[in-house]
């Protein structure tokens, strides 16, 4: 009788981004033949967005002896690492393990530390302001400053629109409690709003979608589920895909067949449009014709 294999899996909070990561990953293990309390015990955690929950939480998951140990977005990604150099940590929905001082390279990690990346199509999503907010000449960045992913992307996001000759507005939040505040004071300000995948947005994108609505400023976002709750429309990666990625590598980790610090970081190949229909309805926007297939 063999012990079943020990996967931790320790999530920053609850968003459908990253839920949908973590049931791609559970899924795709169990497709595999890794089921749960069969020849595997999963153990999931999640940390409400709480620095202190993380920190317990990841030094239970190391303390379990985890034979892999799944993190969902960046910071629970960095509070497992300070707490392990020897177990194999993947993450997943974390724009940029170098900035995030996870590993070394992309190519080649170095460390006990790989997973996917969600990086996106920042032009592309940038690109779709020309379409469907023609007359726009300002963007609104908004995102919270502590959140490194976010910082990284709404930086890009800058230089990317101003190179388009458009003028930006820089505005941040620190948690939840401030969002519906801040968005209202951007939105009077800008034409067009633009969010990264920013965790602490996306668990509160209906209260940003109240706000679009009212000031008749469309948001552009970083991912497909921001859109489709509060956005307009974004060039996104698949959440449930990326966490199926993750799995093959966690996979391999589990047969021995390859080590986490030799790894590559993987990213989506295929990001695809989402437009939302009623969100478009209700800011008066005519969906162009190149964009209607994407319309739902």
């Amino acid at each position: 009788e063999t012990t079943p294999k020990r996967v931790g899996i320790l999530q920053l909070v609850e968003h459908p981004a990253l839920d949908d990561a973590r049931k791609g990953f559970t899924d795709r293990l169990a497709e595999k033949g890794y089921k749960d309390g069969d020849n595997i015990v999963i153990e999931y955690v999640n940390a409400q967005a709480d620095q202190s929950n993380l920190k317990l939480m990841s030094q239970k998951l190391v303390k379990n002896d985890s034979d892999v140990i799944l993190t969902i977005a960046t910071p629970a990604a960095q509070a497992v690492a300070n707490e392990t150099k020897e177990i194999p940590i993947l993450t997943t929905a974390v724009t940029d393990l170098v900035s995030a001082k996870l590993i070394n390279s992309n190519d080649k990690p170095g460390t006990n530390v790989s997973g996917t990346s969600d990086m996106t199509p920042i032009e592309d999503q940038i690109a779709l302001i020309k379409k469907l907010v023609p007359d726009a000449k300002t963007i609104g960045l908004l995102y919270n400053s502590s959140e490194v992913n976010s910082k990284l992307q709404v930086d890009i996001a800058k230089e990317v629109a101003e190179k388009l000759g458009y003028k930006t507005e820089m505005m941040t939040v620190t948690n939840t409690n401030d969002i519906a505040q801040n968005t209202q004071v951007l939105a009077e300000r800008v034409d067009v709003i633009y969010i990264p995948t920013d965790n602490t947005l996306a668990s509160a994108m209906d209260a940003v979608g109240k706000i679009s609505i009212n000031t008749k400023v469309p948001v552009i976002t970083g991912e497909e589920n921001m859109a489709k709750t509060g956005g307009i429309a974004t060039v996104g990666i698949n959440y449930y895909k990326l966490g199926q990625q993750t799995a093959d590598m966690a996979i391999d980790i589990l047969e021995g067949n390859k080590k986490v610090s030799e790894m590559p970081v993987e990213l989506q190949t295929d990001p695809q449009v989402y437009v939302n229909k009623e969100m478009a309805e209700k800011l008066g926007i005519k969906i162009p014709k190149e964009l209607e297939e994407a319309a739902k």
